[in-house]
């Protein structure tokens, strides 16, 4: 077992009660450089406790999600970011799911300004931010609410969500392996994620970078079965190839905007 410091075990601290840690900040916080932060977030991930993300470290939990709030902080511009290059994709006049998870709510805000549209959702965040909206009309899902995030889950769920075939699917993941598998935490969650892509006639999958760091145990799907994916910075090569074999429109927004895009052939 590994034996932590001191200051380790306040970075595990931190990180299991906001999610994440930046090295700079932690720096700052515990007046070391930012390469002796390197070593002990390194020491850290060595041991699984933290997964190593681009300029810091995130809580490593393969069985299961970590608070909702916390989800919400981290990358929460990238997320931002991916919302409103994903609406871009959907236009006006068309049918859409949207399912549960953070960066999917970030789509839905940059939606407001749409016209025409019918959203189908088992995340009630995404129906209380278009619920003002007078030209996007909401219908929620039955079934069991889950307290924790908001989300709707359940055998209900899913059969609610075969009655209809839409335009557009909105999809969230927790974690994407280097194999392509989507992965998720709650096999209720799952099961209603498989049926929003059954019956969508295109798949935008919106995911932070993250999530390829990220490992999660119940399946939903294959990236191959994505039509776009829109992501903050670009997958690690065997996704890119995925991408690029299966015809998935793959879009990395960067800060200074649409990076680049690999379309279908």
């Amino acid at each position: 077992m590994l034996a932590l410091t001191p200051r380790q075990q306040q970075i595990l601290a931190i990180a299991r009660q906001s999610g994440n840690v930046v090295v700079e900040e932690l720096a700052d916080r515990f007046e070391v450089t930012p390469q002796t932060i390197r070593k002990d977030l390194n020491e850290l991930c060595d041991g699984k406790l933290l997964a190593r993300t681009h300029g810091g470290a995130m809580l490593s939990s393969g069985v299961e999600n970590m608070a909702y709030d916390a989800r919400r902080q981290i990358a929460a511009s990238e997320k931002g970011k991916i919302g409103r290059r994903a609406a871009s994709l959907i236009p006006n006049n068309c049918s859409l799911f949207i399912n549960i998870g953070t960066t999917t709510e970030e789509v839905a805000r940059a939606l407001v300004h749409h016209e025409g549209l019918l959203v189908i959702t088992n995340n009630i965040h995404v129906a209380q931010t278009l619920m003002p909206c007078p030209k996007i009309d909401v219908l929620i899902v039955g079934g069991t609410l889950r307290r924790s995030d908001g989300g709707i889950v359940g055998e209900t769920t899913v059969d609610t969500i075969r009655q209809f075939k839409v335009d557009h699917a909105v999809m969230g993941v927790s974690a994407i392996d280097e194999d392509g598998s989507l992965l998720d935490f709650d096999v209720r969650e799952v099961r209603a994620a498989q049926a929003i892509m059954e019956n969508s006639r295109s798949v935008i999958l919106v995911a932070d970078s993250m999530k390829f760091t990220r490992s999660a145990p119940v399946r939903i799907g294959h990236i191959s079965q994505v039509d776009n994916f829109v992501t903050d910075r670009p997958p690690p090569e065997p996704v890119v190839e995925l991408c690029r074999h299966n015809g998935v429109s793959l879009e990395v927004v960067e800060t200074d905007g649409l990076e680049s895009v690999e379309a279908k052939p």
